[in-house]
């Protein structure tokens, strides 16, 4: 099976799904998803794989949902003629929303693991946590600064995985946060040294593949309904109708003008200045490039 935007490989028991537009932090489009959700529905089919390991490639995992090229890839984003009801279907219907995508990380029953390095933001962090186990470089920066303008919440893996104080905070202030901090915390569940992020991920799939696939299925599922029963799916539909309201506020559709007009980048620096993070945070609590390892 061959892919645009990812790479997928197997090896033994254990498939890598690669999210491949490094020169682009592998932001998000509508055809890397599609890519991802193949090779998501080949790993869960292939009786051979039992762990399914999700990357990214060059010095990010993921950098959220791409906003180059004047956004002309969102066909709900206009300047005028913005039709609310057709919004809502984007979002939450199965068969055109990203979230489904992105659970395929959950609802496949094999193990799932995100090994994210660099940044991985805005619906970068949303995807990354629908996997079972996620495990961070040290320096690795976690975030959603789409909570200051422009989004909400989508998979509610950030609420789910934190207890209320933590989850409340992180969503009123949008303040990015290290991978040794997301595993303190327990958003995620360890981080290590850059250096040894491959050989970490490497020895927990190897170690769950010693044990039978049934196990893990049985396993992950009795979790995985706890969760749903808690209002999982609820919380995910409620977030992207959400999002797509904070999409079209006033100070939404600045955000839209400026990036249309100066750039994305423009736009991003207006709203992180003020806070002191993300591209805007000082060169040495920015995450090491994994290309300066070689």
């Amino acid at each position: 099976m061959t892919f645009e935007m990812i790479k997928y490989a197997k090896k033994d028991a254990i498939a890598t799904i690669t999210l491949n537009r490094p020169e682009k932090y592998n932001t998000l489009r509508l055809e890397l998803l599609e890519d991802m959700d193949k090779a998501l529905r080949d790993a869960n089919r292939d009786n051979d794989v039992k762990v399914i390991v999700l990357e990214g490639a060059g010095d990010a995992f993921c950098g959220g949902f791409d906003f180059s090229g004047g956004l002309e890839h969102y066909e709900t984003i206009k300047e005028d003629g913005y039709d609310p009801g057709m919004d809502i279907n984007m979002v939450t219907n199965q068969y055109l929303s990203y979230i489904p995508i992105f659970m395929g990380l959950w609802r496949g029953l094999k193990p799932t693991i995100s090994k994210v390095h660099g940044y991985c933001v805005g619906g970068g962090s949303e995807m990354a946590l629908c996997a079972d186990l996620v495990i961070a470089s040290d320096d690795a920066r976690i975030g959603t600064p789409y909570s200051r303008v422009w989004g909400c919440h989508l998979s509610g893996m950030w609420v789910y995985r934190l207890g209320l104080a933590k989850a409340k905070y992180y969503a009123l202030t949008g303040e990015w946060i290290s991978g040794k901090e997301a595993a303190r915390i327990e958003l995620i569940n360890e981080s290590c040294p850059l250096e040894e992020l491959d050989e970490r991920v490497d020895m927990l799939a190897k170690k769950l593949t010693k044990i039978p696939l049934t196990q893990l299925i049985s396993m992950k599922l009795i979790v995985n309904q706890a969760y749903d029963n808690m209002g999982l799916q609820s919380t995910q539909t409620l977030g992207p109708i959400l999002d797509g309201a904070m999409r079209n506020t006033p100070e939404g559709r600045e955000f839209v003008r400026k990036s249309m007009a100066e750039g994305v980048k423009a736009a991003v620096t207006e709203r992180d200045a003020p806070f002191n993070d993300y591209s805007q945070g000082p060169l040495e609590e920015q995450p090491r490039k994994k290309s300066r390892l070689k």
